[in-house]
């Protein structure tokens, strides 16, 4: 049979039930009384003759388009963009649902998301170029929305964002794990949750671990590559210089390792060095490979999907539905060849 012209009336001939059935069975109506046996039959039916239900008019029925709109602030210009979109658009298909995705710049966020509530999206995902604190456009405060690398500060909308502070103790604790006790931290000069978070668990694992902190051990750079240059050579050229270098991002441990070559200083065997964000093509790209901590991208957007259709199908009285407390994913470490013990 001609596939283009596949109808609903064929499936029904091919399954031997009515129409109605196989309508409401391929659209999961809720209410309908159809034995598993039936059910397969027709799905099995509709397989065989290459026949998809009608979305549009699922969606006028159901008053839905099953079409989610991904807001993206910038993030379709990092190499972090794909794992979100990923994750996202993975989620998506579990559920039957389609990923639109709009990128804007920070300064056209409301008119952007005007744009993709007027393409009739059920939902919208708000992705931000890095983590911070955001005030979401009150454009998406008529519409289910999840904001994603960013918590919502009016507390309207649920956020998922990395765990930076646990992040940083996986890294420290890496270090320690190989008997470092002089650790160094090149951080970010920016005042985001991520220059903050980094440190506090920098600090709380020196503490931890019974270890004095040592201020002069903390250097603060832009973070670039050339900022970490500069950090590292700073805390490479100490007297008491440390045996280990913990990198606010993989950008910065690019810095350092031409600072400890420079210096005459081999990675690993007189300076350990350990990077965050886990950028495949700089920390696989580095000699030695860059042991570093991943930021959770693709579970992100995973979480952010799966919490989206929790908002559509939830009610105001069901708890998971109204906690807009942000959710906080792990950030595993990623064991490369740029850690070792410290030298005598």
């Amino acid at each position: 049979m001609d596939r283009r012209r596949v109808g609903i009336k064929d499936v029904a001939a091919e399954a031997g039930v009515s129409v109605t059935t196989v309508s409401h069975i391929l659209n999961d109506v809720d209410f309908l009384r159809a034995s598993e046996e039936t059910r397969e039959r027709v799905k099995d039916a509709a397989k065989r003759l290459g026949y998809g239900p009608n979305r549009m008019a699922r969606g006028l029925r159901m008053q839905r388009s099953e079409m989610i709109g991904l807001l993206s602030e910038e993030i379709a210009t990092t190499p972090h963009a794909g794992r979100i979109i990923l994750g996202a658009q993975n989620a998506a298909r579990r559920h039957g649902l389609t990923l639109v995705i709009i990128n804007t710049e920070r300064d056209d966020v409301a008119a952007n998301a005007t744009a993709l509530i007027r393409q009739q999206v059920d939902g919208v995902l708000y992705a931000t170029m890095f983590h911070r604190e955001i005030t979401p456009p009150t454009e998406l405060d008529g519409i289910p929305t999840v904001v994603i690398d960013s918590t919502d500060r009016t507390g309207t909308h649920p956020a998922v964002a990395p765990n930076e502070r646990g992040g940083a103790r996986a890294a420290m604790q890496e270090l320690l794990t190989h008997g470092h006790r002089r650790i160094g931290f090149m951080n970010n000069v920016d005042d985001v949750p991520a220059t903050r978070e980094r440190l506090a668990g920098y600090r709380e694992s020196l503490q931890q671990a019974g270890i004095a902190i040592d201020e002069a051990l903390v250097h603060a750079a832009p973070s670039e590559s050339p900022g970490g240059y500069e950090a590292a050579r700073a805390l490479l050229g100490l007297a008491d210089r440390p045996t280990a270098l913990f990198c606010y991002n993989d950008r910065m441990a690019m810095g350092a390792y031409r600072a400890a070559a420079e210096m005459g200083l081999r990675i690993p065997q007189d300076v350990s060095i350990v990077g965050f964000d886990n950028q495949e093509i700089i920390a696989e790209g580095l000699f030695p490979a860059l042991t570093t901590v991943a930021l959770p991208h693709y579970e992100m957007g995973e979480w952010a999907l799966e919490r989206l259709v929790q908002l559509q199908g939830g009610s105001p009285a069901d708890d998971h539905t109204a906690d807009t407390e942000p959710v906080f994913l792990p950030c595993p470490i990623v064991r490369r060849e740029s850690i070792a013990t410290p030298p005598r």
